[in-house]
């Protein structure tokens, strides 16, 4: 399966048909809100609102669980049809059409953090001729730095393509002044496996960066993966309660042999007292 980004750029890829077959699934709804939830946990803000940045917000499906926690947000995104979905929605949020790969257009300091849901792995792809990657991330990640206020923190989550394109995005945002890396929540697992590019603007006075630990990295399961094989086990005993009775008892090895004895075509071992025996279980 073709990843969207290979398909056409963003501006494209997203237009009218498919940014509202985006925002009105509810699985894909139920996983932004999941992931939103999440980076907003990774921001490890301070009591009370914040003024916060939505990087790619689309239709504003990440914008509504800032906006649900309390806080002031501000959207981004290159596709005209998605906000033009998310004005529909009446989202809270101030809306930009912009391009992140030309930079973040706004003042130095003015956010006290910034999420990005799904938006990342756009900027490392070469969708026109005038797009070099690197240059894009450079761009981005330069004035991102500059909008964020002193020991900020930026969390993207991201769908890489290979390790040299999360080696790409980590070496630019360093380069970039950020300081940071990246968490993977439930490594172990196909479906539930994330990946979080957590970053810091600086550091604050008396404050130590420390990132953040990954969810499920001592074996533990995703709850939807939990409440699958708890199903699956339930589902299987249920199988196992309906199945039917096992029909190798006594009378019908009697009528087995009987029938053998009949056709004569081979030689039939006489019935005993054993004949349908359990045999108990050795240890």
């Amino acid at each position: 399966m073709s990843r969207p980004e290979h398909i056409a750029p963003p501006e494209i890829f997203y237009g009218d048909t498919e940014a509202r077959k985006y925002t009105e699934n509810s699985r894909i709804a139920s996983i932004q809100a999941e992931m939103a939830y999440r980076a907003l946990e990774l921001l490890n803000l301070p009591p009370g609102p914040s003024y916060l940045l939505d990087i790619g917000c689309g239709s504003g499906l990440s914008g509504e669980i800032l906006e649900e926690e309390g806080h002031i947000w501000v959207g981004m995104d290159i596709s005209p049809a998605m906000l033009d979905v998310a004005q529909e929605r009446e989202v809270e949020g101030d809306l930009f059409l912009q391009d992140a790969g030309q930079g973040i257009g706004y003042r130095p300091g003015v956010f006290d953090g910034a999420i990005s849901i799904s938006v990342l792995q756009w900027l490392c792809n070469a969708d026109k001729q005038i797009n070099r990657p690197k240059a894009r991330l450079q761009r981005f990640f330069s004035t991102l730095y500059a909008s964020l206020r002193k020991g900020a923190r930026a969390i993207f989550q991201f769908y890489p393509e290979n390790d040299d394109q999360i080696q790409l995005i980590i070496d630019v945002a360093h380069r970039s002044g950020f300081e940071g890396g990246l968490l993977i929540d439930y490594p172990n697992s196909k479906k539930a496996k994330k990946y979080y590019l957590c970053l810091f603007a600086g550091q604050q006075t008396g404050v130590r960066n420390e990132m953040p630990s990954a969810l499920g990295q001592d074996g533990e399961l995703h709850p939807d993966e939990a409440k699958s094989i708890a199903y699956e086990n339930r589902k299987m005993q249920a199988r196992r309660k309906k199945g039917r009775k096992s029909v190798k008892t006594k009378e019908w090895i009697q009528h087995k042999k009987q029938v053998a004895r009949e056709r004569g075509d081979k030689p039939v071992a006489k019935d005993s007292k054993y004949t349908g025996r359990k045999r108990k279980v050795r240890f």
